[in-house]
């Protein structure tokens, strides 16, 4: 469809598949934007929270109440609301000013322990009150599923002391910020006052205030520049339902008019939607194809729209940053962040939409894209390495197995330079090109990569295979990634070997032929090798 026939078209509503003839070129576009959050910086200021998980085993009902008894296994805590969305700012890379409020209690203890290893968070405006508790949401987990959540929290304002403190910590960060991110999750420290003071000031310095709104009245949110609302809040707020396109619209249009705001709808399995004050609609398909966990979403959708928006993107652009970040992060389980490098992956893997699958040789940034690919089309990828020098029935044994144990099996292969310092002079018989040509044409093979190391370990880094692939000669304790494989949920295979298959005694036993005076000879071992 050329400019002019997109241009003559009534009501237009723009959707993501409607650009797939540029989407590449974006996508790299993109990417090449990453590499200036570091240079953004984002106030982040509103609730903050500890999220708290107590993982157990759920085997019996209790006898005392018809409830599940779950026997503790283990715990975990992570940042939550405004810490989550500052955590995941400095993930990006992004420089964050975190402003809100605690309690004096050892869990704004653990909470700040745990900022302080996020990366680049300046807590200087994370004030404290002796009169409040830290809110903290405990998450029983047991067979797989949420039992039960147990919320500590406080909503009472705080003492009019603390508040001008905090009036001034907010001003200070909306002043050194390029954007402001307000996280309101409707624990009281979002108040009027909060709202009014940083949305003037936002506006008054030219600078983005986003705010994820809680409240079912948005208009004390006039002013901002993007509301941030999920299916339910807008339809809370509007009293409107959201679920098809048309009624989305409506319902963010009567938002826009109580607020001047921009909406940016999150709808879950149908993806993000933007809603401009002026200008047509925007909808972008989800490109999340797994989810284990939606805690916390919100908040990384507002941080990639908030380090887009600080690098200098269009919304829409930045939009389609937040829709990548989101689909990474409900793949994982409990709150969690989303790095730059699985953000740049997860862009690349779009733009690999027709890469190739046919055991090609490939660069690692192609094999990353494809791996990320194959990840959102639900596949599981399988990862096999070693130097493959005079391919025999047993490297194809082990091939086959790596293949059967996995959808897309990427196989990595050690450069003639790593073969050379493994096995000695003389190696390898075959250089990187002709191996890889060689594996690449096995069934099951999906691409080949090169590495220059040597071990794997950056490969597996690089690639978070589901499956990685070994011969069974090696411990599990030896193999290079197993933990790193295992950590994220994979497997790691130890493949049954075929016996009397060795290359290194195969190129032994040649070399021992060519010594031989009678290979010299016509029909000789020389001959046989030629």
């Amino acid at each position: 469809m050329n400019s002019a026939a997109r241009g003559g078209r009534a009501n237009l509503v723009a959707r993501d598949d409607e650009f797939g003839y540029y989407r590449e070129a974006q996508a790299k576009g993109m990417i090449s934007y990453l590499g200036r959050f570091s240079g953004c910086s984002v106030a982040v200021i509103g609730d903050l929270m500890l999220d708290s998980y107590l993982y157990g085993d759920v085997a019996r009902i209790s006898p005392e109440a018809p409830v599940p008894v779950v026997r503790a296994v283990s715990e975990k805590a992570v940042p939550g609301g405004a810490a989550n969305l500052a955590a995941n700012l400095a993930a990006l890379g992004v420089k964050v000013r975190l402003v809100g409020l605690t309690g004096e209690d050892e869990t704004r203890r653990v909470l700040m322990g745990l900022m302080s290893a996020a990366g680049d968070v300046n807590c200087a405006g994370v004030l404290a009150s002796p009169n409040r508790r830290t809110t903290k949401k405990l998450r029983i987990m047991g067979a797989h599923q949420q039992v039960i959540r147990i919320d500590h929290e406080d909503i009472a304002p705080c003492e009019p002391s603390i508040l001008e403190e905090f009036h001034k910590q907010c001003l200070a960060a909306t002043e050194a910020a390029d954007v402001v991110a307000i996280s309101d999750y409707g624990k009281g420290v979002v108040s009027d006052d909060v709202l009014r003071i940083v949305i003037g000031a936002a506006r008054s310095l030219g600078k983005r205030t986003i705010v994820d709104p809680k409240r079912k009245d948005f208009c004390a949110y006039r002013g901002a520049s993007i509301l941030t609302p999920n299916r339910r809040e807008l339809t809370e707020a509007t009293g409107l339902s959201c679920e098809t396109d048309e009624q989305a619209a409506a319902a963010a249009a009567r938002a826009s008019r109580e607020t001047g705001a921009d909406i940016i709808l999150t709808r879950s399995e149908k993806g993000l939607s933007y809603f401009p004050v002026d200008g047509r609609p925007l909808h972008l398909a989800t490109v999340a194809r797994s989810v284990f966990d939606v805690s916390g979403a919100g908040d990384t959708v507002v941080a990639g729209l908030s380090a887009g928006l600080a690098a200098g993107l269009s919304v829409a652009d930045a939009m389609r940053i937040a829709n990548h970040a989101a689909g990474i992060v409900v793949a994982k389980v409990g709150t969690a962040c989303v790095t730059r490098d699985e953000l740049a992956a997860s862009l690349s893997a779009e733009s690999a939409a027709g890469a190739s699958e046919d055991g090609r040789l490939l660069q690692l940034e192609e094999a990353v894209a494809l791996r990320w690919r194959w990840a959102n089309e639900g596949l599981t990828v399988g990862l096999a390495n070693g130097c493959f020098d005079l391919l025999h029935p047993g490297h194809v044994a082990l091939i086959r197995r790596a293949a059967e144990s996995c959808d897309r099996l990427i196989v990595a292969l050690n450069s003639d330079e790593s073969v050379s310092r493994l096995k000695g002079s003389g190696r390898p018989v075959q250089d990187q090109n002709a191996r890889a040509a060689v594996l690449g044409a096995i069934k099951g093979v999906s691409a080949v990569v090169i590495f220059f190391e040597d071990t794997p370990l950056n490969i597996i880094e690089a690639l978070r295979p589901d499956v990685l692939i070994k011969g069974a000669d090696y411990a599990l304790s030896e193999v290079v990634g197993a933990d790193l494989v295992a950590a994220r949920g994979g497997r790691v295979i130890l493949a049954d070997l075929v016996d009397g298959y060795s290359t290194s005694e195969i190129v032994a036993r040649t070399r021992k032929d060519v010594r031989r005076p009678e290979a010299t000879s016509k029909g000789g071992a020389l001959a046989e090798l030629s």
